[in-house]
C-alpha cells in the first residue's frame, strides 16, 4: 500500500477526469471476494481486482466503495470481524483503520454498499461501473443494477446500460501513465523477474524435466514476492506462443523458450522471455535466427521515444525482420509491399508488445481498444499486425514490453500455402526444412521517460548469443 496521499489525489484525479466528460451520478468499485478452490475454507490465492487496489488500496476480500461524481463524496464499505472470525484469523484491524489509511473517512458495512447502489438506481442516477472480470461481480452488478448478467461486461456510454465506457475511459487515461511510486514497485518485479529467468537458465540442461525448470523459477518468486504474473510459458516447442505444457525432457539440439514474470507483494508485474539452446550452444540455423531476433529487440528499443507511436515502432522492427529473412530466402520481393500486405504475420503473429503495470497486459479487462489504440488508431485486420495490443503514440510514464519473435508454425504456413495468403511472397521450399525449428522470442519491460526510455530492473538478463553461450558454459 502505497501512502494515503496517493489514492487521495487519484480519486480526486478520477472526479475531475469524469466532470470533464460531462459524467455524473456514482461511480462504484467491487473488491474481489474469496473463491472457493473445491470447499470453504480451500480457497485460490487470493488477488484484488486491481482498478480496486488503484484507487482504494486496500488488499482483502470482500470490499466496495462508492464515489459521488457530483459531491466527491465517498464511502468505504466492508465488515469488522466477530469473535469467529478472530478464533480463525486472529484481531483484525477495524475498517473504520483501513478508511484512514487510504484518506477515506467514511466506512460503513457491506450490506450497506447494495443498499447504496439500488437506491442510486431508484432515484435515477448514472452507476458507473467497470467491466468485472470475476463471475461473483458480474452477477452482483447484474442483481444490483436490474441488468442482464451480459450487459454489465459490455462497455458502452452509461445511458445505454452496462459498463461505462466515460468510467472506463478515465481509468484508462490515468493508469496508462505511471507514478513514480508505481516505477519503483515495477523496477522491484523486474528485479524478481531477473533471478527467476536466471533460474529457468541454469536449469536448462539436458535430461532435466521442463517441470522441474518451472518449480523452481516460480519458487524464486513466491519467496521474493506474490508468485508469478502469469502462467508460466516454458517450453522447447516455442512455436506455440502460450505453450503451458511442461511435460518434456530438455533434449540437446531443441531450443527453450521461456516466458515468464513475477508479482511484486504490491502487485505490479514483470514480464521477461529469453529462448535458450538446450545444448548450450546454437546451431549455425538458430543464431541466424536468434541474431534476427535479439537486432529486432535493440531496435525496437532504440526506436522508443515520447512521441513515436508503438505503432510504427512494431512496422519498423517487422520490416527489419523480414529484410533479414530475405536477405536468408525465407521471403522474395519488396519488404515494403511484404509489410503492407502482412507477410510479417507468418513469421510472428503477435505484436511487438503490450502495456504493463499491475497486470501483465494492463487494463485489458477493460478493453483492448481503449487501452491500447484508444482514439489515435483503428486496429489493422491483419494477422500479426491486429494482434499488435499497444499502438498508441508513446508519453513519459508509458511501461510497454519489447518482444520480437520469429517462428516457425507447420500448420499456419501450410494454410497460407493452400490459400495462397501470403501472395508469392513466401519461398515454401525453404520453410519446409524449418517445421522441427520451433520458435525464438526475446522479451524485455520498458518505460518510457522524457528523452528515450530505459529497460525495468537493476540488471538486464543476457541476450545476445554470444553471451548466453557463455554464461551456459559457466553454469
Amino acid at each position: 500500500m502505497f501512502s494515503s496521499e496517493v489514492y487521495v489525489n487519484r480519486r480526486r484525479t478520477l472526479v475531475e477526469r469524469m466532470a470533464a466528460q460531462g459524467a455524473h451520478g456514482i461511480a462504484v468499485f467491487l473488491g474481489n471476494v474469496d473463491a472457493a478452490a473445491n470447499y470453504r475454507g480451500n480457497d485460490y490465492k487470493f488477488r484484488q481486482d486491481s482498478n480496486f487496489l488503484y484507487y482504494w488500496g486496500i488488499d482483502e476480500p470482500w470490499f466496495a466503495a462508492v464515489l459521488d461524481l457530483e459531491s466527491a463524496g465517498e464511502c468505504l464499505y466492508g465488515n469488522d470481524v466477530d469473535i469467529d472470525d478472530i478464533i480463525w484469523m486472529g484481531p483484525q484491524p477495524s475498517v473504520a483503520s483501513k478508511g484512514e489509511a487510504i484518506g477515506c473517512a467514511k466506512t460503513l458495512p457491506l450490506a450497506e454498499f447494495d443498499k447504496a447502489v439500488i437506491a442510486a438506481v431508484a432515484a435515477g442516477r448514472p452507476v458507473h461501473f467497470l467491466p468485472p472480470a470475476r463471475y461473483y461481480n458480474q452477477m452482483k452488478l447484474a442483481e444490483l443494477t436490474g441488468r442482464a448478467n451480459a450487459a454489465v461486461r459490455k462497455v458502452a456510454p452509461v445511458a445505454a446500460g452496462g459498463a461505462s465506457e466515460e468510467l472506463v475511459k478515465a481509468v484508462v487515461s490515468m493508469r496508462l501513465i505511471k507514478e513514480e511510486c508505481e516505477i519503483e514497485e515495477l523496477d522491484k518485479a523486474a528485479e524478481i523477474g531477473y533471478l527467476m529467468h536466471t533460474e529457468a537458465r541454469r536449469g536448462c540442461k539436458p535430461g532435466v524435466l521442463e517441470q522441474e525448470i518451472v518449480g523452481r523459477m516460480e519458487g524464486v518468486t513466491y519467496s521474493k514476492g506474490w508468485g508469478p504474473s502469469f502462467t508460466t510459458i516454458l517450453s522447447q516447442n516455442g512455436e506455440t506462443l502460450h505453450n503451458h505444457s511442461h511435460h518434456q525432457i530438455i533434449t540437446p539440439g531443441r531450443l527453450l523458450v521461456v516466458d515468464a514474470g513475477a508479482e511484486s507483494n504490491t502487485h505490479y508485474a514483470s514480464d521477461f522471455t529469453r529462448t535458450y539452446p538446450c545444448s548450450g550452444k546454437f546451431t549455425t540455423r538458430q543464431r541466424e535466427i536468434y541474431d534476427i531476433v535479439e537486432q529486432a529487440n535493440e531496435l525496437a528499443f532504440s526506436l522508443t521515444r515520447p512521441g513515436t507511436s508503438y505503432w510504427d515502432v512494431h512496422c519498423a522492427t517487422v520490416r527489419y525482420m523480414l529484410e533479414q529473412l530475405k536477405a536468408l530466402d525465407f521471403v522474395r520481393g519488396d519488404v515494403d509491399e511484404m509489410v503492407a500486405c502482412g507477410i510479417s504475420g507468418l513469421f510472428m503473429p503477435h505484436g511487438l508488445g503490450h502495456n504493463m503495470g499491475m497486470d501483465v497486459h494492463d487494463m485489458e479487462d477493460l478493453g483492448e481498444n481503449y487501452v491500447g489504440y484508444g482514439d489515435e488508431r483503428q486496429r489493422s485486420p491483419l494477422l500479426g499486425m491486429g494482434n499488435l495490443r499497444m499502438a498508441r503514440d508513446l508519453k513519459p510514464g508509458h511501461v510497454i514490453s519489447d518482444e520480437p519473435g520469429i517462428y516457425f508454425i507447420p500448420a499456419l504456413i501450410e494454410q497460407w500455402k493452400r490459400e495462397g495468403t501470403d501472395k508469392g511472397f513466401v519461398n515454401y521450399p525453404k520453410l519446409e526444412g524449418y517445421y522441427d525449428f520451433g520458435g525464438i522470442r526475446l522479451e524485455d519491460d520498458v518505460l518510457v521517460t522524457a528523452d528515450g526510455a530505459r529497460r525495468l530492473g537493476p540488471c538486464r538478463l543476457p541476450i545476445k548469443s554470444s553471451d548466453i553461450e557463455e554464461i551456459m558454459a559457466q553454469e
